[in-house]
């Protein structure tokens, strides 16, 4: 077991422990009292409720079980946003396993890293592509270009990642609606778009599509709507999508990472410093006046402290996404997050809203 997941395990499992205790002496008398109020007999609820979540425990801090794997020769994968981060990592980790890649960068030209990077590999299994998942144009010129490159273009695509994404941040009435579209025309409806694109060669392979969510797929937090908003939607797009995809083989899989901040620099203190310009600059007066600067910069550093916080290694991303790709039998979802995030994201979608409010804002 890696690292992490020995740690994560630890956690778990003091965490449990107490909650087990907390459960098993206050949930029973809780509950034996609605029993007498009922006039129903009492029942033993303790060794119930602590087998019950023993075997929770368990569930969620054992290591993944095997599920086996498919052959890798001869399946090609498409990948957007392999300019930087998860994506231009992704895209050399499968070409070592042996996949034919489709790295699917914006900038192609002499301004793309990741698109050089990738073109020094010389690998004719690593063909990078120029895409812009905003444009219908480069999304289906992309599409014809993969046609003509597989190896078997009746064996189809086995699968896309749709990984491109951006993210800003600012409280409601500081973000315009603007910023609002322009982070989910990237987030949700570049998938969306080139999910659309591909799927005739995915279920021609009965492959996989891996959506990168996001733990903010799954709760809400301050400063993070427009990126919310846009996650939730890939959540639910990904589960229709699931659903309609089971009769024709394909599997649809969401990965929710956690805070990855540093290991993929997508918040930095020049991008704190010129969105918070840009929302205090087009805020309106009324707004300014009501919240105060004072209000508003200890947001900003809040913001700042982010900048170097989170997960340094992008392992249990691209290990989560590899195996939605080659296990036989992938998860629906996979969340590569720290603990505590774990945690707080098992409260925040199972506990009532009053409970997690309380406890986290």
């Amino acid at each position: 077991m890696a690292p992490q997941s020995m740690f994560r395990a630890a956690l778990l499992v003091s965490f449990s422990v107490l909650l087990t205790v907390v459960l098993g002496f206050g949930l029973p008398a809780l509950l034996n009292a609605i029993m007498r109020m009922l006039g129903l007999p009492e029942t033993s609820v303790t060794e119930c409720i602590v087998l019950i979540y023993a075997g929770f425990v368990i569930y969620v801090a054992s290591p993944r079980i095997p599920r086996g794997s498919v052959e890798v020769k001869g399946k090609a994968v498409l990948i957007t946003g392999c300019d930087t981060g998860f994506g231009l990592s992704l895209a050399k980790h499968l070409h070592t396993l042996g996949f034919t890649v489709f790295a699917g960068c914006l900038l192609k030209d002499k301004d793309g890293e990741g698109a050089k990077e990738l073109d020094e590999f010389h690998s004719d299994r690593m063909k990078v592509v120029q895409l812009d998942v905003c444009s219908d144009e480069q999304v289906k010129k992309a599409v014809e270009y993969i046609k003509g490159n597989l190896d078997d273009s009746q064996r189809g695509l086995w699968a896309v990642v749709n990984n491109a994404g951006v993210s800003t941040f600012g409280e409601v009435e500081f973000t315009s609606v603007e910023s609002y579209k322009q982070v989910s025309e990237v987030n949700l409806w570049g998938t969306i778009r080139v999910t659309k694109a591909v799927l005739p060669l995915i279920r021609k392979a009965k492959g996989r599509v891996v959506n990168i969510a996001s733990m903010y797929g799954r709760m809400g937090n301050r400063l993070r709507s427009p990126y919310c908003v846009s996650k939730y939607g890939v959540e639910a797009f990904s589960d229709c999508l699931r659903y309609e995809m089971k009769t024709w083989g394909v599997k649809v899989s969401v990965i929710e990472p956690g805070n990855f901040i540093v290991a993929t620099g997508i918040l930095t203190r020049d991008i704190v410093a010129n969105t918070a310009n840009k929302l205090w600059n087009e805020a309106p007066d009324d707004v300014k006046e009501d919240y105060g600067k004072i209000h508003f910069e200890q947001y900003m550093a809040l913001m700042r402290s982010y900048c170097n916080s989170g997960v340094k290694d992008m392992s249990p991303v691209l290990d989560d996404i590899t195996d939605a790709i080659r296990s036989k039998r992938p998860y629906t979802r996979y969340s590569p997050m720290e603990p505590h995030w774990w945690i707080r994201m098992q409260v925040m979608t199972h506990l009532p809203g009053a409970i997690s409010d309380l406890l986290y804002f």
